[in-house]
């Protein structure tokens, strides 16, 4: 096997792999000491191999390399483990501090709620929900108006919000870097949340209206301006939609925050459009 070079994450790297196979060029991804090493089986592709390798290292991001990972789905079959050190690296790389900021502070509060649930005291709730009315008095509080957002009742609520904040959060911090995600984040708790109490009241809490604006947002950049370096694959944006329309009809029996995901969409493409526009994606 011949090392053309190393690509530190792994998905990525079998990202590349599936690429070079649908271009008929066959490789395997060999884990190292210094990351994870691209290997073809013969001499003959590695020039072209080494340029494309150049080329997916300055844009991994690209359709046709999404494209390909679903394409040629017999090679996701790695012959490597994912083992415990290499995954929290894995994480911790595709995370930004922003990215981990939100991420531990929502575990937190959502281990500091059931705990004083337990003990029927319910303060962390107290603390954080969303003012009972919009008026100069409950709004000199105004963490509540951002803080629901960070509030999660359920660990499959937690769980679902969380990966999908690290994936799209993590992406638009990698590539657009801290102060971009911040802003998201802010107007995306902000004006969800406005929406979500007007249209239900102040009970309720979660991400998903911040993951849905992440999703307008990425969606709508790689389509505006794809040489900004994110994309979001069509099942994954169509999964998303979906999932919206199935929050208008009682079919799970959960209460869904509906006007914080249409809101939050909203804002997050709106956000694209306005960074495009101007051309102030950082």
């Amino acid at each position: 096997m011949i090392e053309i070079g190393v690509i530190n994450n792994p998905r990525m790297a079998q990202a590349f792999v599936d690429y070079l196979a649908v271009q008929k060029i066959e490789a395997k991804v060999a884990q190292t000491d210094d990351g994870f090493a691209i290997c073809l089986s013969a001499m003959t592709h590695v020039e072209v191999a080494s340029q494309e390798l150049d080329l997916f290292l300055a844009d991994p991001y690209q359709d046709k390399y999404q494209a390909a990972s679903w394409d040629v789905a017999d090679t996701r079959t790695a012959n490597f483990s994912y083992g415990s050190g290499n995954m929290l690296a894995n994480f911790l790389m595709h995370a930004g501090k922003v990215t981990l900021t939100v991420f531990v502070l929502s575990v937190a509060v959502f281990v500091a709620m059931y705990f004083s649930m337990l003990t029927q005291n319910e303060f962390i709730y107290a603390a954080l929900h969303f003012p009972f009315e919009l008026s100069a008095t409950s709004l000199s509080e105004v963490w509540r108006l951002f803080t629901p957002a960070i509030m999660h009742f359920s660990v499959l609520h937690l769980v679902f919000n969380l990966l999908w904040w690290w994936y799209l959060g993590g992406q638009i911090e990698n590539k657009l870097g801290s102060k971009k995600l911040l802003l998201l984040f802010l107007v995306a708790a902000l004006i969800p949340n406005i929406g979500q109490f007007l249209l239900s009241g102040p009970n309720f809490g979660g991400l998903s209206g911040v993951v849905y604006a992440l999703v307008g947002y990425i969606w709508w950049t790689g389509w505006l301006a794809p040489a900004q370096g994110i994309n979001l694959p069509k099942p994954y944006v169509g999964f998303m939609l979906v999932w919206l329309v199935l929050g208008f009809f009682p079919i799970f029996g959960l209460n869904v925050a509906n006007a914080a995901h249409v809101l939050g969409l909203m804002v997050g493409c709106g956000q694209a459009f306005l960074d495009h526009k101007f051309k102030s994606f950082n």
